[in-house]
């Protein structure tokens, strides 16, 4: 019988659909009024729908993030990844490289930071071997996705899963998943979709400009000195041969040497122990030179390099200031402020010279090199405006890394052999981290997703609630009489396949929300195993490459590598249907 609750529930998911197909209110907002209708209607208790918070995958999705947060704020993995990519000298090289390190990180480390932080280094190497981005920017995302579905924590859609797992009474024989159930699938999936990047990414993908070369309009540039390192690998190379004049967003516009200036710099020129190079760039990629092992380093800077927390920020000289018409060296920005000044930017026009000697106006934009007193010497200061944070960097002990790494490395193999809970060996990791000074109570809200916590709570109770109105009965019967004729093995194509499509089209953690219930109830009222159809539900919303809503690393390209929906579709339906087919070829040898 039809009742009022299985209605309101279908409505729901409706409403659910159409909202985040067509980007309407937004996930979390989308989900949190869905629940809330739920709520006052009667078919969710205010139990059941905060229940999620109390959640033990909920807190592990979120500690991974804010562990993931402080390991990109160190810096150790943007180093390592220049010393791993510093050596591909052709396509098929930098994408081997870029899709084995990159799935192999993704595993164990949260993908969407990784993306992050690979992004400006395959924009770097395309502009420094004239390349398009556009070649590298969706295997990069892949490579993440199909790494993250090696474990159960690779990715926060596995987690997701396995925090419905814990919440449902419908199977008991299975309470939680392991990590490493995921490898049966995970593992076969990266080297086959290596080689399909491999050999069919440079035929499929577009060789279009980069969008930050079709949109250059940024207000401020600046120029920067830069001497080479006494101990710079640059020393005895060409300028050709040191790639400096391909720094991606820096312009090489004269060098100095021992008083004589060389303007434009030739290509067959031979860098020299302190030689002084003149670059123009603007603010972000000042930054990314500053923070980079490229060999140079900015003499206003000086030992602040060493300093444990450092920040490149942007301020402007008021109008009253004390500092008007005096010089950098006069004002003593260093002693008084304990910042350094790198850069001046006047109305419109960049400012050379030696920054020492510059005399400050009012309005002047100055490019700071910060120290950790920066923010408490300049609180009541009333003679500039604080602007912008550029950039922040993080210097840690070498063995307070070793700690974080090891410790993160432990936490997981604790948990893998049933030592302990990966929850609990977080918290104490998290704990290890802040009692050394390598993050702060403060700093860790900041890093914190709300919105993705709110979305995973949220669907925890709409699967809650499909399961209470009879709604993934009604529907795992109906997709049981379609698929059944084609046996087991076609129940598990059906559930892939409606659940990928979900994924591609709205988000794949509604996806998740809507499928499990019904794939846990196929499963329970056919009386076999749930776990391949649970695990079903994990690949087919995780493992998404059609489109580039249905996953956050894909989302994270698009732009950047002017891509549209058809380059997607045209290099992930393939792959698509190659992971469909494998997962379901695989969990019904090992499981049925």
């Amino acid at each position: 019988m039809v009742s009022f609750d299985l209605i309101l529930v279908f409505i729901v998911i409706t409403f659910i659909l159409i909202s985040l197909y067509n980007d309407l209110l937004g996930a979390s907002f989308t989900f949190l009024i869905a629940i809330i209708v739920l709520g006052v209607f009667g078919i969710l208790t205010p139990h059941e729908i905060i229940s999620g918070f109390a959640n033990e995958q909920v807190a592990v999705v979120i500690m991974l993030l804010l562990l993931g947060d402080i390991i990109r704020k160190t810096e150790v993995i943007e180093n390592l990844f220049d010393r791993l990519f510093r050596k591909a000298k052709n396509y098929k090289g930098f994408l081997s490289r870029m899709t084995l390190i990159v799935a192999g990180f993704s595993a164990f480390l949260n993908n969407t930071p990784l993306v992050a932080i690979m992004m400006p280094y395959v924009n770097s190497w395309c502009k420094r071997n004239n390349i398009s981005p556009s070649k590298f920017l969706i295997p990069l995302s892949y490579a993440a996705i199909l790494g993250g579905q090696v474990t159960l924590i690779g990715t926060s859609t596995n987690l997701i899963v396995n925090g419905m797992v814990a919440e449902q009474t419908i199977a008991p024989e299975i309470s939680s998943l392991q990590m490493f159930d995921f490898v049966w699938v995970g593992v076969p999936m990266v080297i086959i979709g290596y080689l399909y990047l491999l050999f069919f990414s440079d035929k499929i993908l577009p060789s279009r400009a980069p969008i930050y070369e079709k949109y250059t309009g940024s207000s401020r540039q600046y120029i920067i000195e830069a001497r080479v390192r006494n101990n710079s690998d640059l020393m005895g190379k060409t300028i050709q041969e040191s790639g400096l004049k391909d720094l991606r967003g820096l312009y090489l516009i004269e060098m100095v040497r021992d008083s004589f200036r060389v303007s434009p710099v030739a290509n067959d020129l031979i860098i020299e122990k302190n030689d002084v190079l003149l670059f123009a760039g603007e603010t972000d990629d000042i930054a990314e030179l500053i923070g980079s092992n490229s060999g140079l380093v900015l003499p206003q800077v000086g030992m602040m390099s060493k300093m444990k927390r450092t920040e490149v920020v942007e301020i402007i000289v008021s109008q009253n200031s004390s500092i008007i018409n005096k010089t950098v060296r006069e004002i003593n920005f260093r002693g008084k402020y304990d910042a350094a000044v790198i850069a001046v930017h006047r109305n419109g026009e960049t400012i050379e010279g030696k920054i020492d000697h510059i005399e400050l106006k009012a309005g002047d934009v100055l490019l700071l090199f910060a120290g950790e007193d920066f923010n408490s010497r300049t609180s009541d200061s009333r003679d500039f405006y604080f602007m912008t944070r550029v950039r922040h960097y993080t210097k840690l002990e070498w063995w307070k890394i070793a700690t974080l790494f090891g410790g993160t490395l432990l936490a997981i193999l604790l948990s893998a052999l049933h030592v302990t809970s990966l929850f609990m060996a977080l918290i104490i990791l998290l704990l290890v981290a802040m009692s050394m000074k390598i993050t702060t109570p403060k700093e860790l809200p900041h890093s914190i997703d709300y919105n993705l916590a709110l979305i995973i709570v949220m669907s925890l109770a709409l699967g809650t609630a499909m399961i209470k109105s009879g709604a993934a009965v009604l529907i795992a019967d109906f997709l049981i009489n379609i698929f059944m004729p084609m046996g087991k093995v076609g129940l598990l194509f059906g559930i892939y396949f409606i659940t990928t499509i979900l994924a591609a089209y709205i988000t794949n953690k509604a996806a998740v929300g809507i499928i499990f219930p019904i794939a846990l109830t196929i499963g329970h009222n056919l009386e076999l195993n749930p776990l391949p159809f649970v695990l079903t539900v994990a690949y087919a919303a995780a493992a998404n490459f059609m489109t580039p809503i249905g996953y956050q690393t894909n989302l994270m390209v698009y732009g950047p590598g002017s891509y549209s929906f058809k380059d997607f579709f045209r290099i992930g339906f393939p792959i698509t249907i190659i992971y469909m087919i494998v997962t379901v070829a695989i969990l019904s040898l090992v499981y049925f």
